[in-house]
């Protein structure tokens, strides 16, 4: 079997997203050793700028008469969701990035829905996804920042109720506690939080292991 990652930080190292979705990983390939992990960088090997605009005229021009950058954008998007579909699984770390979702993800859902696999229907519908999503300060009830986070809304929106995954979110809060001196009162605060989202990872992980073995 076949689990899809794809990752959106910007960083390589010291990535709090991507330590959740190692820990989704290794329970995955705990529970199947030697099975394929597919994997896709958003943050390291960015899709091109342009990709989005070239697929979308495209659309509305004749085959014939696609340029070369239309037609690379179309393959791309094809290539995109060929690996979606493709696995019997997937796994998204996609941190928050200035109160919105990252820009390399943002770009990845347009160039994907261009696409007309993903365009008319739900086509990753029952598909099980965990999403590993992680935000540096706090937006929960009653905190300064209560509705400042305008990334998990949308990526619940998109993932489950667009794209119909069976979705699973695994959040991390305050993952500057320790970085900006400024929030060192929540440091209890913080490591409780780490220690949730870090179960949380390993349940989601062993529960995406547990999927049937195609007949």
């Amino acid at each position: 079997m076949t689990l899809f990652r794809l990752d959106a930080s910007i960083r390589t190292h010291g990535s709090a997203s991507r330590e959740i979705a190692d820990i989704v990983e290794a329970e995955w390939l705990a529970t199947r050793p030697g099975d394929t992990i597919e994997r896709r960088h958003l943050g390291v090997d960015p899709l091109p700028a342009t990709a989005w605009a070239a697929a979308v005229t495209a659309g509305t021009t004749a085959p014939e008469e696609h340029t070369t950058e239309q037609r690379e954008a179309v393959a791309l998007a094809a290539t995109l969701v060929d690996e979606l579909l493709a696995a019997d699984a997937i796994l998204f770390a996609v941190p928050l990035y200035n109160y919105g979702v990252s820009q390399h993800f943002k770009a990845y859902v347009d160039l994907v829905s261009t696409d007309q696999r993903a365009f008319a229907q739900p086509f990753l519908a029952g598909k099980r996804v965990v999403l590993a999503t992680v935000r540096g300060g706090a937006y929960g009830g009653g905190t300064p920042r209560e509705g400042w986070d305008h990334a998990t809304p949308y990526l619940r929106r998109i993932l489950a109720d667009c794209w119909g995954a069976d979705l699973t979110v695994v959040e991390r809060e305050f993952t500057l506690v320790g970085v900006n001196p400024a929030l060192d009162s929540f440091t209890d605060q913080a490591a409780q939080m780490h220690a949730e989202a870090l179960k949380a990872a390993r349940e989601a992980g062993r529960a995406l292991g547990d999927l049937p073995v195609p007949a």
